[in-house]
């Protein structure tokens, strides 16, 4: 007798339980409240390449594939061919079909932070910092990079798998006012 009350004050419990955890998983954002707050609200790939100053220096979130990688000075640049993100920042293919919002960009990252899983993201959500660092010459080898893409300093990657299954998550450790740039670099050229 006493077990079955046991049993009915338990089950109770457990779902209440089962129904918060549900709760606080649902309400959990692919992108952290810190980079939401910075970044400017609705800033979409078309915007960015047509007036890259009035974003230069500003926090962006944008989704993409990445189609490309390279390796320099001890950081990977990756191509990314934009994919624009759905009210969860989730990326999906564009349904739109505008030639400018399924164009490429460019994403800076450090080499020995990034997850080694990173080749088996199928998208990105990327939080970046809009640098004026020039993008690399285009590679002859790929067709991909035309040149003059806009690149975003990364501060914040999720990848995800099929579907929507988030994979891994990536955050850079440097607070993005304090980044190196190589201010006599456009000088030497």
């Amino acid at each position: 007798m006493r077990q079955a009350s046991v049993r009915k004050r338990g089950v109770p419990i457990i779902l209440l339980v089962c129904v918060i955890a549900a709760g606080l998983w649902a309400c959990a954002s692919s992108v952290p409240s810190r980079y939401l707050k910075q970044a400017e609200p609705g800033v979409t790939l078309t915007a960015l390449k047509s007036r890259p100053a009035a974003y230069r220096g500003k926090t962006v979130i944008l989704g993409g594939v990445i189609v490309e990688q390279r390796q320099e000075a001890g950081r990977i640049w990756l191509l990314m061919k934009n994919r624009p993100l759905d009210a969860d920042y989730v990326p999906h293919r564009d349904a739109t079909l505008i030639p400018s919002e399924s164009a490429l960009y460019w994403v800076i990252v450090e080499r020995d932070s990034l997850p080694k899983q990173y080749r088996d993201w199928a998208r990105v959500t990327v939080v970046g910092w809009v640098s004026d660092m020039k993008p690399p010459k285009p590679d002859p080898t790929h067709d991909r990079s035309q040149g003059g893409e806009p690149v975003l300093d990364g501060l914040y990657l999720k990848g995800w798998g099929y579907g929507d299954q988030g994979l891994d998550v990536w955050e850079d450790k440097q607070d993005p006012n304090y980044v190196q740039s190589n201010p006599l670099g456009g000088l030497r050229q």
